[in-house]
């Protein structure tokens, strides 16, 4: 058995069984796939997926324990690479952060100012998606680590650490007879239609609880993928939206009004997600640091050592 063999088990798992897509993926060809994953069956003695009529169609028991075994074997190697790359210079390579257009438009310009002040020489490369798509790319060695809002689907394989909290405020036209109210009540909100987070994101199910708990059910006329899309139907008079505080910005969002919400709805946590297995470099670890003081690089450690999913800080 070889290393090789375990990459293409895990790709064939990621491509959902299709053989096509994990040789393309891999660039090699399907049969030569085929060959190496019928040798190590062989070699192991078991076979490692189900077939119907010579197709794949999942993994047998025992190859669920193999898969998990090839990638914390994949990890690994990955991680005696970064050591190899590391001994060369501490404070060059790359970087690849997934996170969410909020996360990236609103609350990490600052914290990227300051790395690539303190790592000039590290190239620093962000990939957008919703929550599970940025956790899915570091899942799959896309990205080092996510910086995201919580997802509604598990990610048992990611350490994931909360390390940002957002409250949240009522945007729309300045002159929305909302806003004329002294202050404001869900009741008063579900009056006027929403323009809502899309369902993939936790924020909006955070907020419809909210509502579900006070017996309000209020008019969605339109859902959004980022706050400034929410905000750009709001300006235009289409409705109001329940937004990160921290989007919201009286210099640039001209014609725009926002109220302050914490008292009527949960606050969100971002979260930092990172492989449980693998050598995490110390470039990483302070940009992590950046993002929230308590995540220091020998607390994060510790959780990584530890699978803890928290961190009670230095």
């Amino acid at each position: 058995m070889n290393i090789l063999q375990m990459k293409y088990i895990v790709e064939i798992v990621r491509h959902n069984n299709h053989l096509s897509a994990a040789a393309t993926a891999l660039n090699t060809s399907q049969p030569g796939v085929s060959k190496q994953i019928k040798l190590l069956e062989e070699e192991l003695g078991f076979e490692i997926f189900e077939r119907t009529r010579n197709r794949i169609i999942g993994l047998t028991s025992l190859g669920h324990e193999v898969v998990g075994i090839a990638e914390r074997i994949i990890s690994e190697m990955e991680g005696l690479q970064n050591l190899k790359e590391e001994s060369r210079s501490r404070d060059r390579g790359q970087l690849v952060i997934a996170t969410t257009h909020t996360q990236a438009r609103y609350v990490l310009p600052d914290v990227i100012k300051q790395f690539v002040g303190q790592y000039p020489s590290v190239q620093l490369i962000l990939k957008q998606g919703d929550p599970e798509q940025v956790c899915e790319m570091v899942e799959n060695g896309d990205a080092d680590l996510a910086f995201g809002p919580q997802t509604i689907r598990p990610f048992p394989r990611l350490l994931r650490l909360p390390c940002v909290e957002l409250t949240r405020c009522i945007v729309g036209r300045a002159d929305h007879p909302i806003f004329e109210r002294s202050t404001m009540t869900l009741e008063d909100i579900a009056r006027h239609p929403l323009i809502a987070y899309d369902p993939r994101y936790t924020g909006r199910w955070r907020v419809m609880a909210a509502f579900d708990a006070a017996g309000l059910k209020p008019s969605i006329v339109m859902t959004g993928i980022d706050a400034d899309v929410c905000k750009t139907y709001a300006s235009v008079g289409l409705g109001l939206t329940i937004l990160p505080s921290v989007t919201y910005d009286p210099e640039h969002d001209k014609g725009l009004q926002a109220r302050d919400a914490s008292h009527l709805f949960p606050t969100s946590v971002s979260t930092i997600a990172l492989r449980r297995t693998g050598y995490v470099r110390p470039f990483v670890l302070d940009f992590i640091a950046l993002t929230a003081p308590h995540l220091t690089p020998s607390a994060v450690r510790e959780a990584l050592r530890n699978g803890a999913n928290s961190v009670a800080g230095d």
